[in-house]
């Protein structure tokens, strides 16, 4: 079941960072039409994908650290 969690929490964070990262890449080349949020915050982009990383980060090693 530890295992399944950290998988888990890999997914989504990867989710996460993909959503965000696109929303900030897309807001700053000015291409609103094609970002998921129409860039509407670029601080919040920038701390969801920081947290997303340190969320993938900490799954991975605790996942290493399982098998």
């Amino acid at each position: 079941m530890p295992k399944l969690l950290c998988i888990i929490a890999l997914v989504v964070s990867l989710l996460v960072f993909v959503l965000f990262l696109l929303d900030l890449i897309m807001g700053m080349s000015g291409n609103l039409a094609m970002a998921p949020f129409k860039y509407s915050n670029m601080i919040v982009d920038i701390v969801f994908v920081v947290g997303s990383g340190i969320l993938g980060g900490l799954s991975f090693t605790t996942l290493r650290e399982q098998v």
